[in-house]
């Protein structure tokens, strides 16, 4: 059995859309054993599918082939989660980083911009 690396991201749920799957790869987002790949190219058993995603990189090991997407409770017959713990850890503070900035405006208020006037000034002296 023959598959190509974009439709097996897709099938396999690493990816939403097989559109996205091929955008992915064509980035550099989405490696094979580590080096960059096409969309079209070809996977086999035991191959190393490395993920990008912001600032950690995820790894998955091929086990089997697959040609139709499946649910996700399935996936774990088709691929392994090869990730390394401290990746997860820097994937993880990413995400409290995220939440904490999302919880604010974004933008300081009056008041904050006043405190970091005085910040500033106190430090530069």
């Amino acid at each position: 059995m023959k598959i190509r690396l974009d439709k097996f991201v897709w099938c396999v749920r690493l990816a939403k859309t097989r559109s996205q799957a091929s955008e992915l790869i064509t980035k550099g987002r989405i490696k094979l054993n580590h080096s960059e790949a096409k969309p079209s190219r070809e996977i086999k058993q035991n191959d190393l599918i490395c993920i990008h995603k912001h600032n950690a990189v995820f790894e998955y090991k091929v086990l089997q082939l697959l040609d139709k997407r499946l649910g996700a409770a399935l996936i774990n017959d088709y691929i392994v989660d090869q990730t390394k713990p401290e990746e997860i850890d820097k994937f993880k503070q990413y995400q409290l980083a995220q939440r904490a900035y999302r919880e604010t405006d974004g933008k300081p208020t009056k008041k904050d911009r006043r405190e970091l006037d005085r910040f500033m000034e106190d430090w530069e002296e």
